[in-house]
């Protein structure tokens, strides 16, 4: 007898797992995902916001819980977009959900040139200070962000440029999303800080908001044990709503 399919009646959601830019999967290393759900890390390579969600979305049949950072959860707004049905959970933390702004267009294509002219190293070392909840992280924790930002490459940050500046607004999306949903975000985020965090919050009909005091935007790195429990909380919370006969909507307290 085959397998069922991920995400089928009676088998454990799977969790599809997004990085930020130039981060991978080893972002998540000091995470305890739930045991017994299929764990699947998705590197954001595709140069178009659109094209990146239609990979997720290819990448298991039927539901699924999203957990998204940064980039990767500005990808899983577009998920949502496009299959608000397919996203049985959603966890996004240190992200934006609004449109670009015109520093950060600036921004990104001067990052674009460095790469591009083969100074990746340099465009590596502009993005540092505002990874962590100090601009000054110490040289392990500096260490280690270039060492991870190095095995993501210049060609795959390239792409994550380029898709950074295909992004929408995504709150009107967000009001389509009737799945349970946590919002995490670090107190001392430079690159999102908390209002980005409430306005999705807001926006999501079963969001919760749940802030990390001192944290910065890396919060899977700084605060492992946070992002544990939302994930714990949040695929048990998805499993139950999946085996309850859907009602209206209902705005958990916040």
């Amino acid at each position: 007898m085959s397998a069922e399919p991920a995400g089928a009646a009676g088998t454990p959601l799977p969790v599809l797992v997004l990085s930020g830019m130039l981060c991978d999967a080893g972002l998540w290393s000091e995470v305890a995902f739930p045991e017994g759900h299929e764990i699947r890390h998705l590197p954001l390579t595709e140069p178009d916001i659109g094209r990146q969600a239609d990979r997720v979305l290819g990448a298991v049949p039927g539901p699924f819980v999203l957990a998204g950072h940064s980039l990767g959860a500005i990808v899983g707004f577009e998920v949502v977009r496009r299959a608000p049905d397919r996203v049985a959970g959603l966890c996004v933390m240190s992200t934006n959900a609004g449109a670009p702004r015109a520093g950060q267009y600036a921004a990104w294509r001067e990052l674009d040139a460095l790469i591009a002219g083969g100074d990746f190293t340099e465009a590596v070392e502009r993005t540092l200070p505002g990874m962590f909840g100090s601009p000054r992280p110490g040289p392990a924790r500096a260490e280690r962000y270039r060492r991870m930002a190095c095995a993501v490459g210049p060609e795959a940050a390239r792409a994550q440029l380029a898709a950074q500046a295909t992004r929408t607004d995504a709150l009107a999306a967000l009001r389509t999303a009737d799945c349970p949903a946590v919002v995490l975000h670090g107190t001392r985020d430079a690159l999102c800080p908390p209002s980005f965090h409430a306005a999705i919050t807001a926006a999501l009909p079963r969001g919760q908001r749940r802030e990390v005091e001192g944290a910065g935007h890396l919060l899977p790195w700084e605060r492992p044990e946070a992002v544990s429990t939302a994930l714990r909380d949040l695929l048990a919370e998805a499993e139950t709503a999946r085996r309850t006969p859907a009602g209206p909507p209902v705005r958990t307290p916040r």
